[in-house]
């Protein structure tokens, strides 16, 4: 009997010690609960200027974020080289030097180019004497004292050095010879390489002495009046973008510095990477912008009526946002929120907000009262 009586009271400590197990989660699930959610007298929700307001809805200029470097259009890439090659005599030109166009920016010599001044002066003077002869055979020609045939071998040999004539004049133009001002006392072995544009020597790529074919490029020309900046754009937002939007850029070393910029054309070619290209222009024009600088831009989208509260309204801890939601008179729960641009201290938030009396004022210190509750709690 007293076995049966040990038994039964064991079996109802352990029932009770049970039970007092599956209550404890709920304690602990209730207590977490109450973690975020605070009470306030009215005596502290007047000290603190507390007032309450609900989400308005407003038009706030949404920024896509991109990046890219500055480039240049071709037209203002300029390559320079030797139609006929030749050895570079002499030059003063170094990266960064700027030059005007129809500046002197190399000597180039070569044997080959006296041969061809002296070709032209050569024929120059043949044709002058085909012409005299031409003008004979017709006279000649009119009283039929020749054949027609004599006159039309002196057509001919008129006409083919005539040809080959301007053919070496425009042989002579390409290394920037004039063939009307060219006669037997101006011959020269030197010619000079004259800046097509205005603008700044990005690259020499030969030195004096050397030798360099009608392939190699001897210096690299940019005009950098007309730079623009290529930005790159993924494929999720590529319809968000328009020609003729404004965009702010910056550079990493000089965030405070502010570039003023237009869309002027938008690629729907979308590369590998699902990205595509924009190209902006520059307002102003700004010598500390050179090609290849990498930077950072903000493209202002079209004006957008959307969800805000007042920026006072936002708390963040530990890394995230909140607001306090009102769930009783005086009594407000911490709520995540998600928050977008700012503008005119408005912010984006969720529309989910929509309703729900917020508190828009006095946050911070709602939030810090509820922190010292909890401190004084544990």
């Amino acid at each position: 009997m007293k076995s049966i009586l040990y038994i039964g009271l064991f079996a109802g400590i352990l029932g009770l010690g049970a039970c007092t197990q599956k209550q404890a989660p709920n304690m602990a699930e209730e207590q977490h609960v109450n973690e975020d959610v605070v009470d306030l007298t009215d005596v502290q929700a007047k000290n603190i200027n507390l007032e309450i307001g609900q989400v308005e809805y407003k038009n706030i200029s949404k920024h896509l974020k991109l990046n890219g470097k500055i480039d240049v259009p071709p037209q203002n890439l300029v390559s320079v080289s030797i139609p006929l090659g030749g050895y570079l005599k002499s030059t003063k030109m170094l990266p960064g030097t700027h030059v005007n166009k129809g500046q002197i920016i190399a000597v180039m010599e070569d044997p080959q180019y006296i041969q061809l001044q002296q070709d032209y002066l050569s024929v120059r003077s043949k044709l002058n004497y085909a012409a005299k002869e031409l003008q004979r055979q017709k006279e000649l020609n009119v009283d039929k004292a020749n054949s027609d045939k004599i006159l039309q071998q002196a057509e001919t040999e008129y006409r083919n050095l005539n040809i080959e004539r301007r053919a070496l004049a425009e042989k002579l133009k390409l290394i920037n010879i004039n063939a009307d001002k060219l006669d037997e006392n101006s011959l020269s072995r030197t010619i000079n390489i004259y800046s097509p544009i205005d603008g700044y020597i990005s690259e020499v790529n030969v030195n004096i002495g050397k030798y360099v074919t009608p392939s190699d490029v001897i210096f690299e020309l940019v005009n950098p009046t007309d730079i623009h900046l290529n930005l790159t754009v993924f494929e999720r937002d590529l319809d968000l973008v328009q020609i003729g939007q404004k965009a702010i850029a910056y550079t990493n070393s000089k965030p405070n510095q502010k570039y003023e910029a237009e869309v002027i054309l938008v690629s729907h070619n979308v590369g590998g990477n699902r990205s595509a290209e924009i190209h902006c222009h520059f307002e102003k024009y700004d010598k500390s912008l050179v090609p290849g600088m990498y930077m950072n831009a903000e493209i202002e989208l079209r004006n957008q009526k959307t969800a805000t509260l007042p920026e006072a309204a936002i708390v963040s801890f530990e890394n995230k946002d909140y607001v306090f939601v009102e769930i009783a008179k005086n009594k407000f729960k911490l709520t995540p929120v998600t928050v977008g641009e700012t503008e005119q201290g408005y912010t984006t938030v969720d529309k989910n907000l929509a309703g729900k009396n917020i508190v828009t004022k006095g946050a911070y210190s709602v939030l810090m009262k509820m922190k010292n509750n909890e401190s004084e709690e544990h």
